[in-house]
This record gives structure tokens, sequence and C-alpha cells, in this order.
């Protein structure tokens, strides 16, 4: 579904600490708009879940202002935010059943139970659970588990969905396939989720845009493309996906530009390169396999080190460690990076 322009919430301001002296969020502005995916990504202690504790209303701010609708809620309990929320542990209530799992949400609304029976087949029928109501979460997989908390978010037909690492249970090729049916599920359904997740690839995957967090603040925020293809910081090109970080140094002796730059390892070839690229020089240091192709380390002559993404059983075959070979990669491919100012004090 295309994000509409419609802002559901903002943050205005935002800043959390908990000790009174560092900064777990710092200076946080932020909108976003109804019925996007928006995933906030980041390493441990970045402020991404504190960030979604405010929303939810599980943790208040300590300066600043967060409006959901244009409405203020951040002295608002969570119960009156209108908010589904969906936990990494799934919080299940193990004596319940699925359906009354489900339910709960409506029953803590005292909705007439014909109409709570009603919403709670079309939960699961959403998830694809039907059948399931009179089994209890200790009899279902890990995968249906998270389908049931997904199913109890969404019963109460909220305005917005909050996610907190709900796939990092799973094993990888039953988080990848439920990265796929939740994005689905988000466009046939038109709710706005946002999402946490330290997984580069998942956000990359699931994302209308993501939001790059560091250190209590947004470093970048932006379509996965622009995140991926266009970094701005050395901390994002570095942190979402393999990224080669040349320094102020070795630019100056290949470009004659004294700017830090970053550039994919898979815009990196073996080869004097040709009208638009530059070419490096240096030594093989390492070859990784990695299935489809293999990651090649190039200690360059100019100083610094490059990594290669050769493909496996390209012709010509690979480079042998301490052999020198010619490197070569797309002007246009490189991103100048500069580190992001520390936010002024309001």
């Amino acid at each position: 579904m295309a994000r509409t322009t419609d802002t559901i919430v903002r943050f205005a301001g935002v800043e959390k600490t908990y000790d009174g002296q560092s900064l777990v969020v710092k200076s946080l502005d932020l909108e976003i708009a109804r019925g996007e995916f928006l995933t906030l990504l980041g390493p441990s202690g970045s402020g991404k879940t504190t960030t979604l504790m405010m929303l939810a209303g599980f943790e208040q701010p300590t300066k600043g202002e967060i409006f959901l609708e244009g409405r203020p809620v951040s002295r608002l309990p969570p119960w009156k935010r209108d908010i589904g929320m969906v936990f990494q542990n799934y919080a299940l209530f193990p004596h319940m059943t699925v359906a009354e799992n489900v339910a709960f949400p409506l029953g803590v609304r005292r909705l007439p139970k014909a109409e709570i029976d009603r919403r709670v087949a079309r939960a699961l029928a959403m998830v694809r659970l039907e059948g399931f109501e009179n089994r209890r979460p200790a009899q279902l997989s890990g995968g249906q588990q998270q389908r049931v908390a997904l199913a109890r978010a969404l019963v109460f037909e909220p305005k917005l969905v909050l996610m907190d690492e709900p796939l990092g249970a799973l094993d990888k090729q039953l988080r990848e396939s439920m990265q796929y049916e939740l994005k689905h599920l988000h466009e046939k359904l038109g709710l706005t989720f946002v999402y946490v997740t330290h997984d580069q690839g998942e956000a990359l995957a699931m994302s209308d845009r993501i939001a790059v967090f560091n250190r209590g603040r947004i470093e970048q925020i932006g379509s996965p493309e622009d995140v991926y293809e266009r970094p701005e910081t050395p901390f994002v090109a570095d942190f979402v996906g393999a990224s080669n970080l040349i320094g102020a140094a070795t630019a100056q002796a290949l470009l004659g530009r004294a700017v830090p730059f970053a550039i994919r390892p898979e815009r990196v070839r073996l080869g004097e390169g040709g009208d638009g690229e530059v070419t490096a020089r240096g030594r093989v240091a390492a070859v990784h396999y990695l299935g489809a192709a293999r990651r090649i380390d190039v200690e360059l002559d100019a100083g610094g080190r490059i990594m290669v993404l050769h493909p496996s059983g390209a012709a010509g075959g690979e480079p042998r460690i301490g052999e020198t070979v010619a490197i070569a990669w797309p002007e246009g491919a490189m991103r100048e990076l500069h580190e992001l100012p520390e936010p002024v004090a309001r």
C-alpha cells in the first residue's frame, strides 16, 4: 500500500533519561505516516526500543511530546491509546486457549460475546489459524504462537500496531517466511506498523521507510534503497549491509580528495577500470567462500583494505592469496560520508 502524507504519529523534541544524566533518546523529531511500515533499526542500546515503549505508553518521555492523530498522549496510559503490541516473547497466557488469548483485549473492553466471537474468528483467519481455536500455546510451534500474538494485537482494530523484535525467537527459515507474511498482512489491512529490529536484512525486506538509530538518535531515515544505496554517515554505511569504508588519507591517494567514502563490495570487481570507474591496486589478503560468491579482501597499495564480491565460477577463476591485483568500481557508486553533529540542547 502506498504511504500517505497523513501523519498519524509525531515525536516533537522527545528525550529520555533513566538516571538524569545520560540520554537514551536525544532530541527526537519524527513523523510517521498513516498506513506506512516504519522500521526502527539499530544495535542494542541505540534507543529504538525505548522509542517504541514511549509510543506504546510503557515509558514516559523525560522531555518533549508524542502526538497520536494530533493529540498529545505522553501522559495517557497504554490501554487508552488504541495501539496493538506484539512482543518478542509473544506474552501469551499459557492457561488460555488460542481463542481466549485473542479475545482477551475485547473482554477488557467489555464487548458483547457475539461481537467477540466474530472478531476472534476474523483475526484468526487473517493469520491463517482457523481450526486452532481450542489449542493452548504450548501445543503450537513458534511461528504459530507468533501469529496468535499478532491476531491478538489486530483483533480490536487498532490505529497502530507496534512490534518489538517479534521474529527474534524464530529460526532463520521461519523468520524469513514470517517477514513476507507480515508485509503481506500490512499491505492487505492498510494499518500503520512500527517495527523494531537489529536485523538489517529484515528491515530492508519489509519496510516502507527505515529509521537507523545510533546512540539515542536517528542517523538517517529513508526508504530501504535510500539507506542501503545512499548512506550518509560512517555508522549507517557500516551497519546496514556490508560496506567498504575508505578513510580520507586513502581517498586522497586514489581520488585526490581527502573525504571518506563508502563503496559496497558488490559494486567492486576485479580488473582494470574503464570510463567512469576508479582503479586501485593491491595484494590479495584473504579469500572467503560464500556459496554464490567469494569475498576477496585486498590490501590496497594506497592504504586500507577493500572487500570484493567475486561470483563463484566466474571466468578467469579467482586470485590467490598474496597475488597482486587491480580492482575497479564506478565513480557513481561511491558515497561521501559525514559524521552527524551532536544535537543542540533545547
